[in-house]
């Protein structure tokens, strides 16, 4: 034990020494012959304790010298704040078992806080069912209404849905990016490819960065770190290239933006305080596609490749997805790309990005998107490409594809991620894609798609996951759909009052048994 954690570790001792007998710090310091305020410090361990007024207090307080020096480092922490180290809340806040000794040293203050956390947690998850259940009071008001959408902001609108928003309403193009980054290029002679090296250099000389090589520390999966008080990038050792060239470029593009103050000229008032933050890691992401694939070169490839996103990857020694995300951008006027929606999602179907610049409609809310969409459809044959044509119950088609990503960690894929990677067109720009299929009827070949279960329309789905709010609850227990959760049409009730009213009537059997439905299906 070092001599600062030893005196803490005096001052700890002695204090819970004093408060378990009831002695006040006042009268404590008087009997020992030393101030409050001394005596305060030395409890707090920023005074070191003399060795003849450790051996006055251990008399005092009928301490034998070797078991209490026996003890030092071996704090107890109360029962009640022991169980808040397992809370997610307090791992991210870095408060260690030490910190939590001291607390245990007040014992009314160690149950105080105890108290108030559990109150939080307590008040923090009934305000999640709250929302949860206002939500959908709200949804099948606004929606099951056949209404065209809710009136004003939703009460659950997040920073996330503030930050979608932003993106669409200018069309994921932000020319103030592209003409720093093709200023960047030109300054310092950067090729078609771009390498991890030439991004380095650009770092050290432009912006006076010392990037470095360091893992993170254990338990931790933080793969790039931006010091700008120091100057200092850090990036993980275990990044292969083309990711290391992203988070290079999305730390130029960082500091880009605090050197113009993009931010704060682009975005304005936000609803939440953590949009504005959010905003910037995004413009800092477009910032580096921009940066690896320069507007203009990358529109003529895509425009001879005919949207060939792999053959593009490959020409621009990129990601998959790092094109995908680029062919989003393609919203100059002068040389406006096709529309396009991107999703990406893992195998369990959460989406965790999402851009539509094509007019879909995402589910607001939690619950799910459709099952029938290629990017989910993809994890089936994760080697191929999936394609088809989906349409809505509105009537829009569109052609989407997508395509699985797998980046094992130590060759294993449980341990690394698995991404689908979806992006989607009008049905009529297909013709203009290297992989659009052909079709005589659109209307019979597309899927029929629908947005998220809550809020489809369709009666006739054999993948329904919930029920939907636009149907009121009906349920037969003698009629059986092909899926549980298909909302029941009038027309297709059959007559089952004789069944209701007893087996005499019923036709089929002459014992009066109800006849067998043999293609009934267990719920």
């Amino acid at each position: 034990m070092n001599e600062t954690a030893l005196n803490a570790s005096v001052g700890v001792k002695m204090r819970s020494l004093r408060l378990q007998r009831g002695i006040k710090q006042a009268d404590a310091a008087r009997d020992l012959g030393v101030s409050p305020a001394y005596l305060n410090l030395i409890e707090k361990g920023k005074r070191v304790m003399p060795f003849p007024l450790l051996w006055k207090a251990l008399r005092y307080f009928e301490q034998d010298p070797e078991q209490f020096m026996s003890t030092l480092g071996e704090g107890h922490v109360d029962e009640a704040l022991a169980k808040l180290l397992d809370e997610p809340l307090l791992r991210s806040l870095d408060i260690d078992s030490e910190s939590l000794q001291s607390l245990s040293a007040e014992p009314k203050l160690a149950g105080t806080v105890a108290a108030l956390f559990n109150l939080y947690k307590n008040t923090r998850s009934q305000l999640e069912n709250v929302l949860a259940q206002l939500s959908a009071e709200e949804r099948a008001r606004t929606q099951g209404a056949g209404m065209a959408g809710p009136q004003g902001v939703r009460f659950d609108y997040s920073p996330y849905d503030e930050v979608s928003d932003f993106l669409e309403e200018r069309k994921n193009y932000f020319p103030e990016l592209e003409e720093q980054a093709e200023g960047l290029r030109r300054d310092f002679g950067l090729e078609r490819q771009v390498t991890s090296s030439h991004l380095i250099r650009l770092m050290e000389k432009r912006f006076g960065f010392t990037v470095r090589f360091a893992p993170a520390h254990q338990g931790s999966s933080v793969v790039r770190r931006l010091d700008v008080e120091h100057r200092v990038l850090t990036l993980s050792p275990d990044l292969t290239e083309q990711p290391l060239k992203f988070q290079i470029a999305a730390s130029i593009g960082l500091m880009v933006l605090d050197e113009q103050k993009l931010t704060e000229r682009l975005v304005g008032k936000t609803r939440h305080a953590e949009t504005p933050r959010l905003i910037k890691v995004n413009l800092a992401n477009y910032f580096a596609g921009a940066l690896l694939l320069t507007y203009g070169e990358f529109f003529r490839e895509v425009q001879r490749t005919r949207y060939d996103v792999e053959l593009l990857s490959n020409i621009f020694g990129t990601t998959y997805e790092t094109v995908a995300h680029r062919l989003c951008n393609l919203s100059d006027p002068k040389r406006p790309g096709l529309p396009f929606h991107f999703l990406r999602a893992d195998i369990a179907g959460n989406i965790s990005k999402r851009y539509s610049g094509t007019g879909l409609k995402f589910a607001a809310t939690g619950g799910g998107s459709c099952a029938k969409w290629a990017v989910h459809l993809a994890f089936l044959n994760p080697s191929q490409l999936t394609r088809q044509y989906s349409i809505f119950p509105d009537g829009s088609t569109y052609f989407c594809f997508a395509k699985v990503q797998l980046q094992p960690v130590e060759g294993s894929i449980v341990r690394g991620t698995a991404y689908s990677i979806g992006l989607g067109t009008h049905a009529e720009n297909a013709k203009y894609l290297a992989y659009g299929l052909p079709t005589a009827d659109l209307k019979r070949e597309a899927v029929p798609s629908g947005v998220t279960c809550r809020f489809c329309e369709r009666t006739d789905c054999n993948q329904r996951a919930a029920a939907s709010y636009r149907f009121a609850f009906s349920y037969d227990e003698y009629t059986k759909k092909d899926c549980f959760f298909s909302p029941l049409l009038v027309h297709e009730h059959e007559p089952v009052e004789r069944a209701r009213r007893g087996h005499k009537d019923t036709p089929g059997r002459k014992d009066g048994a109800p006849a067998a439905d043999e293609s009934s299906q267990e719920t």
